[in-house]
């Protein structure tokens, strides 16, 4: 097969109506499939006021708004709008990038025609209910996702240690890695600014610990917050950088030092600088598939001082690239940072190591992986179809 002979139609909860990493990859896939003569469709909610343009053709399907978290929508059917577009598509793969009940939806209809299914996953939902109080559900939830991706033919996971809890969790037999790239020509150690510092009441002799990204409970905001008055208490050159924002910020700004710089949601070059300036990279979350916003520190030469958990484990070579902590370790996120803060030639050093590690992370070769996915399961497809014609066994 050739790109060419792909039609893809490719379901997302949130394509383009918030700004998060997982849709910007998705973004930048369809970017690149289209370039390589692959047709695409999206099937994704679309709002009056979106977060960036979308990238290819947009079609709506009908959504609500989540309870308590209005910035986020739940994609609720399959419309006939939307499946007579679907129907006159004629996709022959069909790719879901969350688990909700258009996703649900699409992967039946997919069954029903014989069409292959590709999951791809973003985060580790299950683990956002410990944030709210409701870890009693993670095993429903866990049965709930496994018989999602089961359904599917192959998942791909965006780093080989999410991938190894997926198949822990069996949720499926065929798991491969689409990892993320970096845009280097963005993010990288010559967009810092000590102007940009000082304008925001920074100290030559401050050492600046970034968050970014929304700012939600999911993030490891209590930790991140205490983590940091932990540290200050025992050196006060250490100060906080908050770049981003989102429903919990004032949550944040309560419990945050008094001194903290909170930058606000920022884009493009001004992300890139806001970024640059900081001196080391934090981020304590335990929800994240692969962590974009790290890999992007990376590409600015910072430091990482990460969680042990899944992306940011197959991101940060501890000791060489950055420090990775126990999640429930709040003295050993402070230690870290204080040893960052302590030592700047350790800080110089990891920082060029991760610089170094970002450099290979090209977003087309990345890209081609999942093409390459595409055309293996619909071959696989209709080699099943010519031995047992228009209801071949289920792929596995």
């Amino acid at each position: 097969m050739e790109p060419s002979d792909l039609r893809i139609a490719l379901f997302s909860g949130n394509y383009n109506y918030v700004r998060d990493g997982a849709n910007q990859a998705l973004n930048r896939l369809v970017g690149y499939l289209l370039r390589q003569g692959a047709a695409v469709r999206v099937y994704s909610p679309v709002v009056e006021h979106p977060a960036f343009p979308p990238t290819g053709d947009l079609v709506d399907v009908p959504s609500v708004a989540i309870p308590g978290r209005a910035e986020y929508r739940v994609p609720i059917s399959l419309s006939g709008e939307a499946r007579r577009d679907l129907e006159a598509f004629a996709p022959n793969i069909v790719h879901v990038s969350s688990p909700d009940i258009v996703a649900h939806r699409a992967v039946s209809w997919a069954r029903e025609r014989g069409i292959p299914v590709m999951a791809s996953v973003h985060t580790r939902f299950e683990t956002y209910l410990k944030y709210y109080h409701l870890e009693l559900f993670e095993p429903a939830v866990r049965a709930l996702l496994r018989r999602f991706y089961r359904r599917c033919d192959a998942i791909m996971a965006p780093a080989e240690s999410t991938a190894a809890i997926l198949r822990a969790q069996r949720m499926s037999r065929d798991i491969g890695i689409w990892s993320r790239g970096v845009d280097r020509d963005q993010f990288n150690p010559d967009r810092r600014s000590e102007a940009w510092r000082a304008a925001h009441g920074i100290g030559a002799g401050d050492v600046m610990i970034a968050f970014l990204g929304r700012v939600v409970m999911e993030k490891g905001l209590d930790v991140f917050a205490a983590a940091i008055q932990a540290a200050q208490v025992r050196d006060a050159r250490v100060r906080a950088l908050v770049i981003g924002d989102g429903p919990a910020l004032p949550w944040f700004k309560a419990h945050m030092p008094a001194d903290t710089v909170f930058a606000g949601h920022q884009v493009g070059t001004d992300l890139a600088v806001a970024l640059a300036s900081a001196d080391v990279f934090f981020n304590p979350s335990i929800t994240e598939a692969f962590g974009n916003v790290t890999q992007e520190a990376m590409a600015c030469g910072l430091p990482v001082v990460a969680a042990i958990a899944t992306g940011a484990q197959s991101l940060v070579l501890d000791g060489v690239t950055g420090t990775l902590v126990d999640p429930e370790e709040v003295e050993g996120f402070a230690e870290a940072l204080l040893h960052y803060t302590a030592a700047p030639e350790v800080r110089r050093a990891h920082g060029e190591a991760g610089l170094d590690y970002t450099k290979d992370r090209d977003w087309d070769s990345i890209n081609d992986a999942v093409l390459r996915n595409y055309i293996r399961l619909v071959a696989r497809r209709e080699r099943l179809k010519s031995r047992f014609g228009n209801a071949p066994p289920r792929l596995r």
